[in-house]
């Protein structure tokens, strides 16, 4: 496999990207959206995650297609994204029918970032005004690392930010990954500039450092953050063709490219989960075969696009954790 042309999640035909951010809150929103809806499905591993319409996506569930997904900073303020973002799709005649009325459906999910030092102390909530700016600039191109609802996240040791890849296979199928990386665990391998992910690294996309010659000997990390501060929230998609079933199941497999990237990963503390999307257009030659590399290339672009958030955060006054960018070589 290999990256597709921007590097990015909307590689994909058809999906868009957008993100809005206020530096002041030291927070923003990302938005996953189409030029028509896709099918989605959702699978949660963390023990603490604050979401909005999962429970529709469950295979089992009437509605299969989903308008936009939304990922956003605020913890539970920041679901109110989801209105702003409905708004706007419903300005444009976007929506699940029901008789005369459409109903935009738009699930979402928020990290942790009310401690970052960005000012909190607002009046009226701001990720509603936030979650429509998103929707507004959603595109082709959109900014990584400290970018929409990764601006203010953070990890174990360093800042976190917004991380994309995408990955395009032999049968011509094409995988993306996007993801908010404010992790309670690590990126790097303990005080080195080494990422975990290093294996699945593609053309030096995150320094091309490999992995370090020595590992520290001290596996047993310490949280650095408390309960429900921590969470990594992620997309997958692809123009496969997939129901709501295989889906879900690309989704768990993802979670193996979360584990490779972040340790550890999947913790109580955390909130970690991976939506999975599919606009539909490529149909499956070998469902079995076709299943099989589609899970492995969503967990290697999911590694690759959370280093890659790590590595291209950048700094901002009043930070409390150094960028990856700035540790000694």
């Amino acid at each position: 496999m290999h990256p597709g042309p921007r590097n990015l999640i909307t590689d994909i035909p058809g999906l868009r990207v957008g993100n809005a951010a206020d530096p002041r809150l030291k927070s923003g929103v990302t938005v996953l959206t189409g030029d028509k809806p896709f099918t989605a499905a959702v699978h949660v591993m963390g023990g603490a995650p604050g979401t909005r319409e999962t429970h529709l996506l469950a295979p089992d569930k009437l509605v299969s297609q989903a308008d936009a997904l939304v990922l956003s900073g605020g913890s539970a303020f920041g679901l109110a994204a989801c209105d702003g973002v409905m708004a706007g799709l419903a300005a444009a005649g976007r929506g699940f029918a029901v008789g005369a009325a459409r109903v935009p459906i738009v699930p979402g999910a928020i990290v942790f970032d009310l401690l970052n030092g960005g000012d909190k102390a607002w009046t009226q909530n701001p990720y509603p005004a936030l979650g429509g700016a998103a929707f507004e600039a959603a595109g082709a191109d959109f900014a990584i690392g400290t970018a929409g609802a990764g601006t203010g996240a953070t990890t174990g040791n360093l800042k976190g930010g917004l991380g994309s890849a995408s990955a395009v296979l032999a049968s011509g199928a094409t995988v993306g990954a996007l993801v908010v990386v404010n992790a309670l665990g690590r990126a790097t391998v303990g005080e080195t500039r080494h990422f975990w992910a290093a294996p699945w690294e593609l053309d030096a996309e995150f320094g091309g450092l490999g992995l370090p010659a020595v590992f520290p000997a001290d596996h047993e990390p310490q949280p650095a953050k408390r309960m429900g501060e921590a969470t990594t929230i992620a997309i997958v998609a692809t123009d496969a063709a997939l129901d709501k079933p295989a889906l879900q199941r690309l989704a768990t497999a993802a979670h193996d490219g979360m584990a490779r990237a972040l340790v550890p990963s999947h913790t109580p503390l955390d909130g970690d989960l991976v939506f999975a999307v599919s606009t539909g257009a490529r149909p499956l030659a070998d469902p079995v075969a076709d299943s099989f590399l589609l899970g492995h290339a969503a967990a290697s672009c999911l590694a690759r696009a959370i280093a890659r958030a790590v590595h291209a955060a950048s700094p901002r006054p009043g930070d409390g954790q150094p960028c990856w960018r700035n540790l000694r070589a």
